[in-house]
């Protein structure tokens, strides 16, 4: 088989998308972390209009964008399908993770701020978190049905980065009786064997976070 490299940085969510579609499809790969505030010059080689992680690498040739990455796995290992075999399941499992992508600051903001912007934030967060539990669900066990598909790996960003990011930030977003579902997804997502074995370190995550909000609330200390 030709070679497989992932190039990610260990916080990514984008970069575990890709590990965790490779793993659940049973594709050997070489992951090799880089340093995103110190670009090496392979990323710039591999990844010359973004420059971020992840870079994924097959036989010589590099992609980049985690749902463009998501999609040529699919594509190039049909095995253990990431997405519904129905026309219109797969559509809505695009267009989910197309949500995501296009919320995701609306998501994430809140921990990033403080006072009223982040009051603003948050309920920002809720809404989208509102959509997600009302529409995106449905009672379903997984976003894509009763096995974790594409949609899922989008949003595995809820299960392992957002209470960091709620510690961090002071605040609780996720409430658990505002939005049973979504918890219960998490437990179920978490569960997967996939997933299970492979998530970031969540004390090292949160000192992460610390630094970042830091970071951006008092720029002059960092």
């Amino acid at each position: 088989m030709e070679e497989v490299k992932v190039i990610g940085f260990w916080t990514s969510p984008y970069v575990y998308r890709v590990t965790w579609a490779l793993n659940l499809k049973g594709i050997k790969y070489e992951y090799q972390e880089e340093d995103i505030y110190n670009k090496s010059d392979l990323l710039l080689q591999h990844n010359p209009v973004h420059k971020k992680v992840p870079v994924f690498v097959h036989g010589g040739k590099s992609i980049a964008e985690s749902s463009v990455i998501l999609e040529y796995i699919e594509e190039t290992w049909p095995q253990n399908p990431l997405l519904p075999t129905d026309p219109h399941e797969r559509a809505m499992a695009r267009f989910w993770t197309k949500f995501d992508g296009e919320r995701k600051q609306n998501f994430i903001r809140f921990y990033k701020t403080a006072g009223e912007e982040q009051t603003r934030a948050v309920k920002e967060a809720q809404e989208c978190l509102k959509i997600l539990e009302e529409h995106g669900l449905q009672g379903k066990k997984f976003f894509d049905g009763d096995k974790i598909g594409m949609t899922d790996l989008s949003y595995g960003w809820l299960a392992f980065w957002l209470e960091p990011m709620e510690e961090v930030g002071g605040v609780k977003v996720l409430e658990v009786n505002s939005y049973p579902r979504l918890h219960a997804w998490i437990r179920n997502f978490k569960e997967v064997p996939v997933i299970k074995e492979n998530h970031p370190d969540q004390t090292r995550l949160l000192a992460y976070f610390k630094w970042l909000r830091e970071k951006f609330t008092n720029p002059a200390a960092t």
